[in-house]
């Protein structure tokens, strides 16, 4: 999924911050990741209750709107484009270096428009892992790396900066999947026996002329309650979301003009003698 969407990160500046401090971001098209590294401070997402963040916390936004950083709710904030014609190395600081008391860190995703809202409806607006988490442990590793990797001027830093991004957004999936009693879409299918296993043969050979009962036979489930487990936890019926599966990555072979249409026609038809298009669907 996360291949198809054309995933990019863009790190922007860190922010360090001095009390009382509050600034006010626009909104971003697509996900944003964060942690804080120090201090606390409180979000404020339009539409959503306060949060309240401390050290070692993770927070991911999906497609936010406007929202507030902020050492107190109630202090007026300044837009976050003024702060950042100050940066500096990559830095924005916010009050006096000395009394700083806050650092967060955060990590911008865009991705594929086409193929965003796969991703989009799988989350909810705002996914936290607190600091202290057991399943969060490897992202406090990654997080540690990230922050050493922006703070040096080693070769080749932007691309492991990148990798080291998509690391942490997987691992950010994963808690959310794992933490939630019941995550939604193919994330929620994913992660059950049953359907997870259908969907995982569905994506390793899309070109397969795949029935009802041989699905039903994959999640060792009767047909009936198959089809009905897997349109409630995906919003599809199993065979209506394996048409729109190959048409998605039919259009992303045609965009990255890797495939001819002869060659993407016979790829994704029906017939059971159609040559197997391999495509990982984790």
């Amino acid at each position: 999924m996360l291949r198809l969407l054309r995933t990019q990160a863009v790190v922007p500046a860190r922010v360090h911050a001095a009390s009382p401090w509050a600034v006010r971001f626009d909104p971003h098209a697509h996900v944003k990741l964060g942690v804080v590294l120090s201090g606390e401070c409180w979000m404020a997402l339009d539409g959503c209750e306060p949060v309240q963040l401390r050290q070692g916390d993770f927070f991911l936004l999906n497609n936010p709107p406007s929202y507030t950083l902020a050492s107190l709710l109630d202090m007026p904030p300044g837009q976050a484009a003024a702060f950042h014609e100050s940066e500096n190395d990559g830095e924005v600081r916010i009050g006096a270096r000395a009394h700083e008391d806050t650092y967060v860190c955060c990590i911008d995703f865009v991705f594929e428009e086409t193929n965003a809202s796969v991703l989009f409806d799988v989350l909810p607006p705002i996914v936290l892992v607190r600091a202290g988490d057991p399943r969060g442990a490897l992202l406090a590793n990654l997080s540690a790396l990230t922050v050493a990797e922006m703070e040096s001027a080693g070769v080749g830093r932007s691309l492991v900066l990148e990798h080291l991004a998509q690391l942490i957004l997987v691992h950010m999936l994963r808690v959310h999947a794992d933490q939630t009693d019941r995550p939604v879409g193919w994330l929620g299918a994913l992660v059950e026996d049953g359907i997870g296993a259908a969907l995982r043969a569905m994506h390793a050979d899309v070109a397969r002329r795949w029935t009802l009962d041989e699905l039903a036979a994959v999640s060792r489930m009767s047909r009936s309650a198959f089809a009905a487990a897997f349109k409630a936890k995906v919003g599809t019926a199993p065979l209506t979301y394996l048409i729109e599966w190959r048409m998605s990555l039919a259009r992303d072979a045609l965009r990255s003009d890797t495939r001819s249409i002869s060659e993407l026609a016979a790829a994704t038809a029906t017939n059971p003698r159609a040559p197997s298009v391999r495509h990982s669907g984790a």
